[in-house]
């Protein structure tokens, strides 16, 4: 077998030997995501662990995420992002769920791993700030379920707390420091995520998905604990290898406008951008923009073109950064409060869709075409519909997850 070519360099002392084709070296990258959130009223944690001046007060959390993406080492990302006070974390830890499933409140004996900060057992995250843990070594798989503990002594003081509101996923509350214990008698459950906000592992020769959207993407109308909102069966349903879908939509998101959290625009950097490991993205939102504006001619003229020139810029700032960015088209709402007689709100997604179909990003993904009613297009087929009229129960997000195609990352990695 012929030697690999090399390349000799003179030096001052000694002459170095450097190889133009070394073998690929395991990186971090994502393997899951949440979008921070600022925590409404009626998200906080349940009483007693929301105190009037201080959230979670001597408190264990414990949560649980599926990973998308496997690797032999793994850190986690803890996020005090609209915290207004420091976040003293006291002890946090990993393990792996007891019997893997999702929401569970025990852990698998000896797989517990305490987490570090710089060495520190302990870690405190400024207000805005993120912080990452020291490696540890736990071996998961894609689409393996993971758990991840913390203590905090001291609570966070002020308001502010940080969390995911659509976790889909159920997490547990109890008092004193039980980061370590397998089971949690007694604990409180609560279907929010709070204080993380990613997981990244070691692997070769990876890359990631990522999903900007609203709550059609986050998961209303799917099952509590069940892992089925289209990204989650998008993975299952490629199974391709080195594939990481990460999830960063943001339930009430609109594009242009604050709602429940800062805007699409506001929020790229922070939730696309500086992923690692991040080569593809999606963008599915945009109905909030329309169902939020008023229902007249005048004003849904405006916002579509607003919203497409917002289009324009997340495209060109994620090209600037090595993405393929590909828009999903907006999909119907009619029947739902979003709706109107006079049919303006549904002209306007016509005209947004029209363009995303037009070129206005590397691809398109036609949502659209994939749930709506064939007999009245502007509204979707009554197996799709989660209830409301807008989202999707599991059978549609199946549907979504089978419109992105194989050829989507083929086109991208060309």
């Amino acid at each position: 077998m012929p030697l690999r070519r090399r390349t000799l360099l003179a030096a001052a002392s000694p002459l170095l030997l450097i190889d133009p084709h070394p073998p690929p070296r395991p990186r971090w990258i994502h393997s899951w995501t949440a979008a921070p959130q600022l925590t409404e009223p009626y998200d906080l944690p349940p009483e007693p662990f929301a105190g009037d001046t201080a959230m979670l007060v001597n408190t264990t959390v414990r949560q649980t995420v599926r990973l998308s993406l496997g690797g032999r080492r793994l850190r986690v990302r803890f996020s005090n992002a609209f915290g207004a006070t420091d976040l003293p974390i006291t002890a946090a830890a990993v393990a792996l769920p007891l019997d893997g499933r999702p929401g569970a409140p025990g852990i698998e004996p000896d797989s517990s791993r305490r987490l570090t900060f710089g060495g520190r057992l302990e870690v405190t995250v400024p207000p805005g700030a993120q912080m990452i843990s020291d490696p540890v070594d736990l071996p998961v798989v894609a689409a393996q379920n993971l758990t991840i503990t913390v203590h905090l002594r001291d609570g966070q003081d002020g308001a502010g707390l940080t969390s995911h509101p659509g976790s889909r996923t159920t997490s547990w509350f109890i008092e004193g420091d039980r980061h370590a214990d397998l089971e949690l008698p007694g604990a409180v459950p609560v279907n929010h995520w709070y204080l993380i906000s990613a997981v990244e592992v070691t692997a070769t020769g990876a890359a990631g998905l990522v999903v900007l959207g609203d709550a059609l993407t986050d998961g209303r109308g799917t099952t509590l604990n069940g892992n089925d909102r289209w990204p989650d069966q998008l993975l299952l349903r490629l199974r391709r290898p080195g594939l990481a879908v990460l999830n960063q939509a943001s339930r009430g998101n609109r594009v242009l406008r604050d709602g429940l959290g800062p805007n699409a625009l506001a929020r790229l950097d922070r939730d696309v951008l500086s992923l690692s490991g991040a080569r593809w993205l999606i963008v599915f939102e945009g109905v909030n923009d329309l169902g939020m504006t008023a229902a007249t001619s005048e004003a849904q003229r405006r916002v579509v073109a607003e919203l497409i020139g917002a289009y324009r810029q997340i495209a060109l700032r994620a090209q600037a950064c090595g993405l393929r960015i590909f828009g999903a088209t907006l999909t119907p709402f009619g029947g739902n409060i979003y709706d109107d007689r006079a049919g303006v709100r549904e002209a306007a997604r016509q005209s947004v869709n029209q363009a995303i179909r037009s070129g206005l990003f590397d691809g398109c993904v036609d949502f659209d075409a994939a749930v709506r009613d064939p007999a009245v297009p502007g509204r979707l087929r009554p197996v799709f519909d989660a209830g409301d009229h807008l989202h999707l129960n599991p059978r549609g997000h199946a549907a979504l997850a089978a419109t992105v195609s194989s050829w989507l990352f083929a086109a991208a990695a060309g």
